[in-house]
């Protein structure tokens, strides 16, 4: 690679990024990888920019009442307290308009100084129509036509505004198929006022050069779609025609994914299971796998990060070394864990009123509730949990997580956790932490015993919770669907729930999680404590330091990014 490669920007887009609990653009795993990708990105003092919308409602503030009801209102933040104006601006054409476009910045500064920016778009103009400037008010919110004005300025208005920055002559890296109208901009660009008919394979070539996508939804529902009579009202005759020229429209639709694949020269699923499922749904495109990771300082709690910063002090700016956890002494690893799960339980304590017992045994299922993570799955037999917990030892089971406000499955999951805590009271302590949030799930990745994870197979593309707990020493039991089937050695690192069977069965799931905590892992538990202490070293040791975004991002640079040079990470971040 020659030198000018090597200062060569990568700018990042992502429809949600989880920069501080305190800025709410995120609504949960997308959004936290996004972040874990740039902290890490920042720690290697790599040449990136991240572009997102800024959500000035936020996603929401989740309520739930004694019966376990959702309600929602916005999250009340004030950008222009807590972010940087940028001077430059962007337009894009949205239904025959000019939306302008504004920037606030958010710095995230690495383990040694090195600074990336983060550019949140922002359409709340005085100069803007009425409803363009509520375009980056709500993520995930409105209709299909919202969505598909937000991804114009996502993408579009992103691109442009790097442009006016000055950040244009480098790759561009789509987080999901959201920003995948940024490559129109490429297009355009490439064109240089050319008309749409003379574009050419060696065009789409150029524009591929500059272009890597991961893909994160392992269902074609999951995918945003657009009829192509929406499209051409929002977008205009001449962009939809740019985009039937490059062969990125099908059957009558706008597929952002199908887009992202055609325009990309590099494809990813985020682990080696989903990189499989992918290529089945896409056959006609090359699919490569990078597993996602977290980043290793976030998510490891305090009481940890000391030890390791005694003991391994290498690890924060090579995870690596968190391989030579082995030989941390296992009195140390309790002792560190037991302050973790006591400061877990006074949040808990804070937040709900109720204080659980820091000698029992704890499991934690926190993620986005919706029905094809079974979150209910362990109260499946209540009675059956109840035995166990009277014959091997006390249970507690501490959830959380928002479900989307127009997903009702994922609402009657909530309140069939909130029944099932009631009738299952003296027997098994349930509790539910409302409004699910960085903050909160820092402490109660690092505070539980055991994490589970049992979605519908093969629907989790990676999953990233099971991750965080490994760094504080957190065994999981999970289904072996994605990361896990990487990440699982069996009472080693934690236990599986089911086989490698491409799909689960809900009664044989249960009854195998009931099979696993009578006989395996709550006798190990309360009868051989340093036993289990074992398999929480190894969970840190093995996959605690493989499963981060440093070598995630590692991946990207030398398989995405930049392929064609052998240069050392320090020479690209140059």
């Amino acid at each position: 690679m020659n030198v000018s490669a090597s200062k060569t920007t990568v700018a990042y887009f992502s429809m949600e990024i989880a920069l501080d609990s305190a800025i709410p653009t995120y609504s949960g795993g997308l959004g936290v990888l996004a972040g874990d990708t740039l902290r890490s990105a920042a720690d290697l003092a790599l040449p990136l920019v991240g572009i997102s919308l800024l959500h000035r409602n936020g996603y929401f503030v989740q309520h739930l009442d004694a019966g376990g009801n959702q309600s929602e209102s916005p999250v009340q933040w004030n950008p222009e307290q807590v972010l940087e104006p940028v001077d430059a601006t962007a337009s894009v054409q949205i239904e025959g308009r000019t939306v302008h476009v504004r920037a606030w910045k958010y710095s995230v500064r690495g383990v040694t100084g090195h600074e990336i920016p983060v550019y949140l778009l922002d359409t709340q103009l005085p100069e803007n129509d009425e409803r363009d400037r509520r375009l980056t008010d709500s993520l995930y919110g409105g209709d299909s036509r919202y969505r598909l004005c937000q991804e114009i300025v996502l993408g579009m208005g992103g691109a442009s505004l790097l442009r006016a920055l000055d950040v244009h002559e480098g790759l561009y890296h789509l987080n999901e198929g959201h920003s995948a109208l940024l490559t129109l901009c490429l297009l355009e660009w490439q064109l240089d006022g050319r008309q749409a008919f003379e574009l050419d394979e060696s065009d789409i070539e150029e524009v591929r050069r500059r272009t890597v996508f991961t893909t994160h939804t392992p269902v074609p529902a999951g995918h945003d779609r657009f009829p192509l009579e929406m499209v051409r009202q929002v977008l205009g005759e001449q962009h939809v025609t740019l985009l039937e020229a490059a062969r990125c429209v099908d059957a009558g639709e706008l597929n952002m994914t199908h887009v992202a694949l055609r325009l990309a020269r590099f494809v990813n699923g985020v682990a080696m299971k989903h990189r499989e499922v992918s290529q089945g749904m896409f056959p006609n495109f090359p699919v490569d796998a990078i597993t996602n990771g977290v980043h290793a300082m976030t998510w490891t709690s305090p009481a940890f990060q000391r030890l390791f910063d005694r003991r391994i002090p290498e690890w924060r700016t090579d995870n690596l070394y968190l391989r030579y956890a082995v030989g941390i002494p296992l009195a140390e690893i309790r002792a560190a864990h037991a302050e973790a799960k006591k400061t877990m339980i006074a949040m808990i304590a804070e937040r709900t009123g109720v204080m659980l017992d820091p000698k029992a045994f704890t499991i934690g299922f926190a993620r986005r509730a919706t029905p094809y993570k079974r979150a209910d799955l362990v109260f499946a037999d209540p009675t059956r949990l109840a035995e166990i917990a009277s014959s091997v030892g006390p249970i507690q089971i501490v959830f959380g997580g928002k479900a989307h406000p127009n997903d009702s499955g994922g609402k009657d999951l909530i309140r069939r956790i909130h029944a099932a805590s009631a009738s299952l009271a003296g027997s098994v302590s349930v509790v539910y932490v409302e409004n699910y949030e960085m903050d909160v799930a820092a402490r109660i990745v690092a505070g539980v015993d055991l994490w589970l994870n049992n979605p519908m197979k093969p629907l989790e593309a990676s999953g990233t919770s099971g991750m965080k707990a490994a760094l504080n020493g957190v065994p999981s039991l999970s289904v072996l669907d994605g990361w896990w089937i990487e990440g699982h050695v069996e009472g080693v690192t934690g236990w599986s729930i089911g086989g490698l069977d491409p799909e689960g069965d809900q009664s044989k799931d249960a009854m195998e999680i009931y099979l696993k905590l009578e006989r395996v892992i709550l006798p190990l538990y309360y009868g051989l404590p340093f036993a289990y202490a074992e398999v929480m070293r190894s969970a840190i040791a093995l996959n605690g330091s493989f499963f981060n975004t440093q070598r995630m991002v590692e991946q990207y640079v030398r398989n995405a990014y930049f392929p064609e040079t052998t240069l050392t990470l320090a020479e690209v971040g140059d």
